[in-house]
C-alpha cells in the first residue's frame, strides 16, 4: 500500500506559513483537498491556496481566529457544506510569548493557552460530528518537545503543548469506537521563520544538544503528519511521535 490521500479532505489551522504551510502543501501533493485557516496573513494564505490549486486539488483559505469556537464551527460547516465531509484535521495554530515566569504577565499566559490549547478543543469538538457521520477521521495535533521536557522562559508554551498531549489521549479514547483517530506530532527545533530569529549562539547550542546534530526541516514534520493522516496508520491512535532528531530522548 502506498501513502496516498486521494479522495480525502483536510483542514490545517494556521496553514499560511511555517510548518502549517508545508503540511498543507504536502497533503495536497498526496491527493487531498485542503482548507487552511489564518488570522492576518491574507496574502500568504492566498499563496498557499494557489499552490494547492496548482496541483489540481481544491483549496480554501478562510480567515478565522482559532481561539473562537463559533468560528471553528463556521469553518467546518463551510467545508462540509461544499466538500460533503472532513477526513483530516491538523491542529497547527500556535504562538509563543516567551518570558521568565516572574516577568510573565497574565495576558502573555492567557494568549498562549487560548491560541495553542483552546484552539485544539475548538476544532476537535467541531470536527467530531462530521467525522462521526463519515464513520472515520484522523486528527493530528501539533505539540512540541517542550511539552514533554519543559523549557526555561516558556512555561506558558510548555503548559499549552503538554495540555495538547493530555487532550489528544483523552479524545482518542472517547472516539476510537467511531473509527476516529487522534495523534500528536511533537517537533523539536525546526527551521522556520520563528527559529530564524534565534541568535547564532543559541542555534549552535541546539545543534550540540540534538543527537542528529542539526535543526529539523518543516518538510520532515509534514511527512510525519501525512503518514498519520493516511490509511497506513490506521491502527495508530493516542500516540506521540517526536520529530526532534533525538533531542528529547
Amino acid at each position: 500500500m502506498e501513502l496516498s490521500l486521494n479522495g480525502k479532505t483536510a483542514l490545517v489551522t494556521g496553514g499560511s506559513r511555517g510548518i502549517g504551510r508545508f503540511i498543507a502543501v504536502t497533503l495536497a501533493d498526496l491527493g487531498a483537498d485542503v482548507t487552511i485557516t489564518y488570522v492576518s496573513s491574507a496574502d500568504a494564505a492566498n499563496e498557499v491556496k494557489a499552490e494547492i490549486e496548482s496541483k489540481g486539488r481544491r483549496a480554501k483559505a478562510i480567515q478565522a481566529d482559532a481561539v473562537s469556537y463559533e468560528k471553528a464551527e463556521r469553518v467546518i460547516s463551510e467545508i462540509t457544506a461544499d466538500w460533503e465531509k472532513l477526513d483530516i484535521l491538523v491542529n497547527n495554530a500556535g504562538i509563543t510569548r516567551d518570558n521568565l515566569i516572574l516577568r510573565m504577565n497574565e495576558e502573555q499566559w492567557d494568549e498562549v493557552i487560548d491560541t495553542n490549547l483552546k484552539s485544539v478543543f475548538n476544532y476537535s469538538k467541531a470536527a467530531a460530528k462530521p467525522m462521526m457521520r463519515n464513520r472515520g477521521g484522523s486528527i493530528i495535533n501539533i505539540s512540541s518537545v517542550v511539552g514533554l521536557s519543559g523549557n526555561a522562559g516558556q512555561s506558558n508554551y510548555a503548559a499549552s503543548k503538554a495540555g495538547i498531549i493530555g487532550f489528544t489521549k483523552s479524545y482518542a479514547k472517547e472516539l476510537a469506537s467511531r473509527s476516529i483517530r487522534a495523534n500528536v506530532v511533537a517537533p523539536g527545533y525546526i527551521t522556520t521563520e520563528m527559529t530564524g530569529e534565534l541568535d547564532d549562539n543559541i542555534l549552535e547550542g541546539i545543534k550540540e544538544e540534538t543527537p542528529l546534530g542539526r535543526p529539523g526541516e518543516a518538510e520532515e514534520v509534514a511527512h510525519t503528519v501525512a503518514f498519520l493522516a493516511s490509511d497506513l496508520s490506521s491502527y495508530i491512535t493516542g500516540e506521540i511521535i517526536r520529530v526532534d532528531g533525538g533531542l528529547a530522548m
